[in-house]
């Protein structure tokens, strides 16, 4: 028996696949968002040091980095490994940087090598609208030109993708917000992918196997994307086993673009930097995510609720790079405690989880978590335990904090807001 919700107690046992497949497209989406939401923490970080011309290079760069690896890694788990257009436009689907309806991607495959895709509605876009038509210009042309091609080429080397027309809008309330194409040509150069591929493909995080559950839990549903693109396609589409599946790999992907995202702000500007950027990000993700989690499962202010976000939050998934073990020890407390894993052994800086090995008495992401559910909750070190890298305990006292700046960043989105409704049921 599955259940669509997370009522009652904290259950330290609990699984993705326990849950129902309605119940794991809508977590599903919250993470896609959750993962996108990175770049409205980091990016202003970047430009409170720099100019908008280097925050615009550190994001393609960031994106370059990072689509492609996690591209083959999401083919390969939803069995829908190609060299099409269909094959490209399946990899949007589950990506980042494409959240379900912040991202309203449209698409139509005419032949396996000519298909196009359109944006009904863009969160990004009205991100960066009121800031005027040079973000817009930035993030529509600047950026958004060398990533498509990085992800489209990691399907296919001849693939490119060309804008039919894009922001800025012009009517300014002009729909779609942007159309454009995907075409394979062999006759043209291929793609060259960035040598950064390289450095962030080398990382455990890159390689990490995930908990295959193995069958689904419930019935009904596509078993995994190898079928025809369908145009309508919504995450309650998929089957049990391969949502359980598809959000560990959405896990996967917000610890690359992280990486991808140190690593380029080491390179242009050093260590120090991007150490310095690192906890930032981090905590704004952490919380924003957090607040999200709670609303989403309509939680409360009780230590439950707070285990329960701890348990459920993306950046904390997969297990299999991320051991982690959560106890609610009492009515004010709840302990979490880091097993040393492999995200803890990457041996550099350019990991989330990196940023735990200097803290000494709190830590900035998870005071972030406890105050999405009750401002009085802190985080304090404790004593390890067996097989724990780290321990610490969430408490509420009689201190209300203030909420961390990092989190306001996020706040800027749209998508800090947003209210996701389902499209369909789940067909069983």
């Amino acid at each position: 028996m599955t259940r669509a919700d997370y009522a009652g107690r904290f259950d330290p046992g609990l699984r993705l696949e326990h849950f129902s497949r309605g119940r794991l497209a809508r977590l599903a989406r919250e993470w896609l968002l959750i993962g996108h939401l990175q770049d409205r923490v980091g990016m202003p970080l970047v430009l409170s040091q720099h100019t908008a011309d280097e925050m615009a290079g550190v994001a393609i760069d960031e994106w370059m980095g990072a689509s492609p690896i996690y591209s083959r890694r999401v083919q390969e788990r939803l069995n829908f490994v190609g060299n099409d257009v269909a094959t490209i436009f399946k990899n949007i689907k589950i990506d980042i940087g494409a959240p379900h309806h912040f991202l309203d991607f449209r698409f139509a495959v005419h032949d396996a090598q000519h298909g196009e895709f359109w944006l009904d509605h863009c969160g990004a876009l009205m991100d960066a609208e009121p800031m005027g038509d040079e973000y817009v210009q930035r993030m529509c042309h600047d950026i958004e030109d060398p990533t498509f091609d990085a992800t489209a080429a990691a399907i296919h080397p001849h693939a490119k993708i060309r804008p039919l027309h894009r922001p800025p809008r012009v009517p300014n309330d002009r729909t779609p917000h942007c159309h454009w194409t995907a075409v394979i040509d062999e006759t043209t150069e291929p793609y060259t992918q960035h040598p950064n591929l390289d450095l962030v493909g080398r990382s455990r995080i890159a390689t990490v196997a995930i908990d295959d559950p193995g069958a689904d839990g419930e019935v009904g549903g596509l078993p995994d994307l190898s079928g025809d693109i369908d145009p309508n396609f919504e995450l309650e589409d998929l089957g049990h086993r391969c949502l359980v599946l598809a959000l560990q790999e959405v896990a996967v992907q917000i610890h690359l673009l992280s990486r991808a995202f140190l690593t380029c702000v080491a390179q242009r500007w050093g260590e120090a930097e991007a150490a310095e950027h690192a906890p930032g990000v981090f905590t704004g993700v952490a919380g924003i995510g957090a607040e999200r989690l709670r609303d989403e499962f309509g939680l409360g202010s009780d230590t439950d609720s707070l285990a329960k976000v701890v348990q459920l939050h993306p950046v904390f998934w997969p297990r299999t790079y991320v051991p982690l073990h959560i106890d609610v020890l009492d009515r004010d407390t709840v302990r979490i405690g880091f097993g040393d894993g492999p995200a803890f052994a990457e041996g550099d800086t350019y990991s989330w989880f990196a940023t735990f090995d200097n803290a000494e008495e709190s830590h900035p992401a998870l005071d972030a978590i406890g105050y999405a559910i009750d401002p009085a909750y802190g985080s304090h070190r404790v004593a390890a335990r067996a097989g724990e890298r780290h321990a610490f305990e969430l408490r509420r006292g009689g201190e209300v904090r203030r909420q961390a700046g990092f989190v306001s960043l996020a706040k800027i989105s749209t998508g800090a807001t947003v209210t996701f409704i389902p499209r369909t049921e789940v067909q069983h």
